[in-house]
């Protein structure tokens, strides 16, 4: 019996092109021809995508069928990749690993009723201790250098001045003080170690203050996420003195975390525009220069043409040799951007144990520690420095 054109297969006309991108008839591989899904099941190489999409709001619309999407909302086609590997595609490769020798967690503390659906995390650089915010009756909680005894708690869920109501950020200066954005009273509120309070900085100065990072000349970095700005704060703390605040940049969409570069003075600002519709919320990293010149930047589409799944960056520091870090809860990991000149580069660092990063610190000894939303713990990972 002759056999069927079904058991026989494509013929390999037909192989051929369900190889190839149908709008560039270039083959598909591992690399800028990446197969990716359209929301429509249509699928176009990684650089058609790009092409295709209009280069500030990500929208294009498939070419065969017409349907609007976002150029956010496409994913690696795996079917496709198989295929390439299978038959030996010149570059086809294999799909990055999401975790390529990741260091283990050496390391955990807090956990649930120590810690409440934390929230910030800071570490002192005179001491090393550890500081962190979270949802509990005793708002800030202060650990031993390393994660070990819990040393102090303070911050009771109040009105009162020396009352946290609802902590979103937490840093601590070089002068050993402790600074919480409270969204509770929309205010930015510094304590000393023992709990005392030192200065209020409330009454209309921020719509929604939220990321907060100390400066190594002893002055603080806040996010307005509502204004859409950066502020520098300076003052004498142990005297509750303010001596200026100044707005920095008034054009951020949504800021959330801060962070500042102890090696250069860069500052890092991750950014969470307005969603539109129901689709997923997209992120964004912006780098400046200590004079603030942006020097980089990259958001969720940009690194999902690096990375076979999406990235949503939720927390974002610099690692000692001045490159940008981020916590992303989608996959969930922690990765390395890379410097800012350098971008985008894109490696992974920690790919296992995590279940909702949501900040992050690097100690003197090069030890990452991640806090872990989820767990409502901090997790403790060496890693290597390059």
């Amino acid at each position: 019996m002759a056999e069927s054109a079904a058991a026989r297969g494509p013929a390999p006309s037909e192989l051929g092109s369900l190889l190839e991108c149908e709008v560039c008839c270039e083959r598909f591989d591992a690399g800028p021809r990446r197969p990716r899904n359209l929301p429509c099941g249509h699928v176009l190489c990684r650089d058609c995508v790009a092409s295709l999409a209009d280069p500030r709001s990500a929208a294009l619309s498939c070419p065969f069928c017409r349907r609007a999407c976002s150029a956010r909302d496409t994913s690696d086609c795996r079917p496709l990749r198989r295929l390439l590997e299978l038959l030996g595609a010149p570059g086809a490769g294999a799909l990055p690993a999401r975790a390529p020798a990741a260091p283990a967690c050496h390391r955990v503390f807090g956990g649930w009723g120590t810690l409440v659906n934390p929230t910030g995390l800071a570490l002192c650089p005179k001491t090393g201790r550890v500081v962190v915010v979270h949802d509990g009756r005793a708002r800030v909680q202060i650990f031993d250098a390393g994660g070990g005894a819990r040393a102090q708690q303070f911050g009771a869920k109040g009105d009162a001045a020396q009352d946290v109501r609802y902590p979103l950020d937490v840093a601590v200066t070089t002068d050993c003080h402790v600074v919480v954005t409270d969204a509770g009273d929309r205010s930015v509120k510094v304590f000393d170690f023992s709990g005392q309070v030192r200065l209020v900085l409330g009454g209309g100065q921020f719509s929604l203050p939220w990321g907060v990072a100390a400066m190594p000349q002893n002055g603080i970095l806040v996010t307005d996420a509502e204004a859409g700005s950066l502020h520098l704060v300076e003052a004498d703390f142990r005297e509750g003195v303010l001596w200026r605040s100044e707005r920095l940049h008034a054009h951020l969409s949504g800021p959330r975390g801060v962070a500042v570069s102890s090696l250069s003075g860069a500052i890092a600002v991750l950014e969470q525009p307005l969603s539109r519709g129901t689709g997923p919320c997209s992120t964004r990293v912006k780098v400046f220069s200590a004079s603030m010149q942006l020097i980089g930047q990259v958001d969720t589409f940009g690194l999902s043409l690096l990375f076979p799944s999406r990235i949503t960056a939720s927390a974002v520091t610099f690692d000692k040799q001045g490159n940008v870090i981020v916590a992303d809860t989608s996959g969930p990991a922690v990765l390395c951007l890379g410097k800012p000149e350098e971008f985008p580069v894109l490696k992974p660092m920690v790919t296992q144990g995590l279940a909702h990063p949501v900040a992050l610190a690097f100690t003197e000894e090069n030890l990452l520690l991640v806090l872990d939303t989820a767990s409502h713990s901090v997790k403790v990972y060496k890693v290597d420095g390059e």
